[in-house]
C-alpha cells in the first residue's frame, strides 16, 4: 500500500515554498532531491502527480528525473 498523501501534504508545499522564495537551483536540488528520495523509500506512490504539478519548473522536473520519476 502506497503513501498517497505525501505529495499534497509534504512535497508540494515544500516545493512551492522554494519557488515562492526564489530559491536557487542548488537549494532546490539539495532540499527536493533528499525529500524525493526519503518519500520514495516510504512508498510514495503519487510522485507523478507532484511532477505534473511542477512541470513548468525545469529544475524540479530534472530533480524528479534524477530520482527515476519521469512523465
Amino acid at each position: 500500500m502506497g503513501w498517497g498523501s505525501a505529495g499534497y501534504r509534504i512535497f508540494d508545499p515544500v516545493a512551492q515554498a522554494l519557488i515562492d522564495a526564489d530559491a536557487s537551483e542548488e537549494t532546490k536540488r539539495r532540499v527536493l532531491g533528499d525529500l524525493i528520495e526519503e518519500l520514495r523509500q516510504e512508498d510514495w506512490d503519487t510522485e507523478h502527480d507532484s511532477l505534473q504539478r511542477f512541470e513548468d519548473d525545469p529544475t524540479i522536473v530534472a530533480i524528479f528525473a534524477e530520482h527515476g520519476v519521469t512523465r
